[in-house]
């Protein structure tokens, strides 16, 4: 059976209802790995993209979601390690210390996840954005291994705005179930003294004579002057 293409025009667009939100370890395991050593991917789902050719918010895809793309590292000095993350309007900075990935066990090492933040301009006077990466790396493997030299880079917009509006709004939700109880309270209150009154005038007004009931006995006997009864 011939495995679809969901990668258009360096765009991941799948069909209605579908998601992509792979796990750190099958990134590494299912996607990357097999990426490195040329095995058949689970789905083409992940674009090819120098992600340092282009700006952050250039890249293709949706910029309100999370975005994959399978990257080559370019060597920033000839004989040394480090990549050249330079772009075209700033540059990616790495902060932190590199995390382990781990398998579901949680006992074997699979692969490093860097995090990277994007700055404008040029280093080191550079403007923090609030622009994310994850680059996620294999393990050296074995010298006479051949591989590929990818890493898998995941880019996504931080929205610091929105998680105060969130809190704001949890906190607007508590002060109005506060507020609604205590209107309940008030209403219950309110309610019930009504129905006292109610109850008082039907009694008096179903019954010409005889029986008063006590709550109007005990009511009369406070006020400052007696009550007297009038027979009819």
């Amino acid at each position: 059976m011939e495995k679809l293409n969901f990668v258009k025009n360096g765009e991941l667009r799948l069909p209605p209802g579908f998601r992509f939100h792979p796990t750190d370890e099958e990134l590494v395991v299912q996607y990357l790995k097999r990426k490195v050593f040329s095995f058949p991917l689970p789905a083409s789902v992940i674009p090819e993209f120098d992600v340092c050719k282009s700006d952050p918010w250039d890249l293709p895809g949706d910029l309100e979601k999370e975005r994959y793309f399978f990257s080559t590292k370019e060597p920033k000095y000839p004989n040394g390690n480090r990549s050249n993350r330079a772009t075209s309007s700033g540059y990616w900075k790495a902060t932190g210390l590199d995390k382990q990935i781990l398998t579901s066990k949680g006992n074997q090492v699979v692969g490093m996840k860097k995090t990277l933040v994007f700055y404008r301009g040029k280093p080191p006077h550079g403007s923090r954005t609030d622009w994310i990466m994850h680059e996620y790396r294999l393990l050296n493997p074995p010298s006479q291994v051949p591989m590929e030299n990818w890493v898998l880079c995941r880019i996504f917009l931080k929205r610091r705005s929105g998680c105060r509006n969130v809190e704001e709004k949890e906190m607007e939700s508590l002060r109005g179930r506060v507020d609604n109880r205590k209107v309940r309270k008030l209403k219950m209150v309110f309610y019930d003294f009504l129905a006292q009154n109610k109850t008082d005038c039907s009694s008096s007004a179903g019954s010409e004579i005889t029986h008063e009931s006590d709550e109007n006995e005990e009511s009369s006997s406070s006020n400052t002057f007696p009550y007297v009864r009038r027979k009819p």
